[in-house]
């Protein structure tokens, strides 16, 4: 029977992990982004809502995220608001890409990544 639960799984419910996401909606917040790096390790994760790749990347990213961390962690609905991505791509000087992360540090971006290299940032390093 255990070899049946470790090929299906079991049907108890996950605990479901949440994170202290801060929803980013608007331009304006990328500047007290920038302001609140100068104290604090500010990190935007940059998700697409329609893409596939993009919702397995935040899973796996929700599964290692230390929730003790000394950093304020943004999510961007990069679909809903494209100005808000377009502008912190600008601000910030990287590439837009999808899914994303940007590591903020001293009001400039100190690390990114974009796609399974999300995972690999190590952001105790920027704490």
């Amino acid at each position: 029977m255990i070899m049946f639960k470790k090929l299906f799984g079991s049907k108890e419910p996950k605990e479901e992990k949440i994170l202290p996401w801060k929803q980013l909606t608007t331009v304006d917040q990328l500047n007290v982004i920038e302001k609140l790096s100068k104290g604090k390790t500010q990190v935007i994760f940059k998700h697409s809502t329609r893409c596939g790749i993009s919702r397995m990347v935040m899973n796996q990213f929700v599964s290692a995220f230390d929730v003790d961390a000394n950093l304020d962690l943004y999510y961007l609905d990069l679909l809903s608001f494209r100005d808000v991505s377009s502008e912190a791509g600008f601000k910030f000087q990287v590439m837009h890409q999808s899914p994303q992360l940007l590591v903020i540090k001293n009001g400039v971006v100190v690390s990114h990544a974009s796609h399974g290299a999300i995972n690999e940032i190590d952001l105790a390093k920027f704490v």
